[in-house]
């Protein structure tokens, strides 16, 4: 039977894991991004599917920004990146101390 402890290693080993998936399929998307390799494309499509309602949030918040509009370099997997990073340590930290 699982104690308490190894129940909430288990979480926050789990929350760290899909913090560290998305930073992997962010930075495919980026490497992508450079590649002439067609949008339709299964693999494209799915890195595209599971990035772009993390990504396109933060670009239109960019783009209406006075730093955004016009800079023609997309700053949005950046930002999700640290977002991401920030609100896995939040919840880390919280079922740590918490929990």
């Amino acid at each position: 039977m699982m104690n308490m402890m190894s129940l909430k290693f288990l979480l926050v080993r789990t929350i760290q894991g899909m913090s560290r998936l998305f930073y992997i399929l962010i930075l495919i998307r980026c490497l992508l991004s450079w590649l002439p390799i067609d949008r339709r494309n299964k693999f494209v499509d799915l890195i595209y599917t599971l990035t772009e309602p993390v990504l396109a949030p933060i670009r239109r918040l960019f783009d209406r920004s006075p730093l955004g509009g016009g800079i023609g370099l997309d700053f949005s997997p950046v930002i999700a990146i640290l977002l991401v990073e920030l609100l896995c340590n939040l919840i880390v930290m919280v079922i740590v101390r918490y929990v």
